[in-house]
């Protein structure tokens, strides 16, 4: 896939990466199971990240906390049929790219990002950060190498993710 042409097709201009000092991220090569969805749906990590994850479950579990992945690894071009989606829906790039990071830059890619789920709240809701499993994160999720990768305020231009985790080692 080049780059360029799809930075192009969906409008994205190297002065919009440079602006919000975005790092590239390149696509894991070696993924495994992390956690089935109850659909049956297959997120997949790395596997330093999938072990950690089950460390992280099991003691949110042990804490009674329940949390799940609502998202794992995302290949460069899932990212853009998101993007493409999006821009479809009739948002502008701008908007866009303030809830979703351009193919190839997103954490996703490196298959040790998460979108983290509980059953009191909807996936990829802001109402998260007023979880009980937000509580917890913000608590524990360290010890298991995972930090949050959008505060309030965050340095590259994104909307407050309080679901979006990565794991960083410990």
């Amino acid at each position: 896939m080049n780059m360029h042409s799809l930075f192009e097709e969906l409008g994205i201009s190297p002065e919009l990466i440079s602006a919000r000092a975005l790092l590239p991220h390149a696509e894991a090569r070696e993924l495994v199971v992390a956690e089935r969805g109850d659909d049956g749906r297959e997120h997949l990590l790395v596997p330093a990240a999938a072990a950690a994850w089950k460390r992280l479950g099991a003691a949110a579990r042990a804490d009674g906390v329940e949390l799940r992945i609502a998202s794992a690894f995302r290949s460069v071009e899932r990212q853009a049929e998101i993007v493409r989606e999006k821009l479809q829906g009739g948002l502008s790039i701008a908007a866009v790219l303030s809830v979703c990071a351009p193919p190839g830059f997103s954490e996703h890619h490196t298959g040790r990002a998460v979108d983290v789920d509980t059953p009191d709240c909807p996936p990829l809701d802001g109402a998260f950060a007023q979880t009980e499993g937000f509580r917890w994160l913000s608590l524990r999720a360290r010890e298991f190498g995972f930090t949050l990768s959008y505060p309030l305020g965050n340095a590259h231009g994104y909307e407050y993710e309080p679901w979006h985790w990565c794991f960083r080692e410990v």
